[in-house]
């Protein structure tokens, strides 16, 4: 189970959802809205985040990281699940 950070709960909070381990195989957080309506499951477990890389890295290694993913996601669409991961976990 992927321990969820504060800094994906700081951004769940800024961007109005909850978010909770993910039930799905496979991935990292489920986003639910604030009634508590599921929305999406995001994030590849087993995969590196901003947060994961500051702790194993430090944060030079994770901005580098973050440029990338963004480089690679240059036109995210708003509410996407790609977008939910882009804020929660980057």
């Amino acid at each position: 189970m992927y321990n969820i950070t504060d800094y994906s709960y700081a951004k769940a909070n800024q961007i109005g959802v909850i978010i909770k381990p993910s039930e799905k195989a496979g991935k990292k957080l489920d986003v639910y809205d604030p009634n508590g309506n599921f929305i999406c499951s995001v994030g590849a477990y087993g995969m590196g985040d901003f947060p994961s890389y500051i702790e194993s890295h430090g944060l030079e290694f994770a901005n580098e990281r973050r440029k990338r993913f963004y480089q690679r996601f240059k036109n995210i669409q708003k509410d996407t699940k790609l977008w939910y991961s882009a804020v929660l976990l980057w």
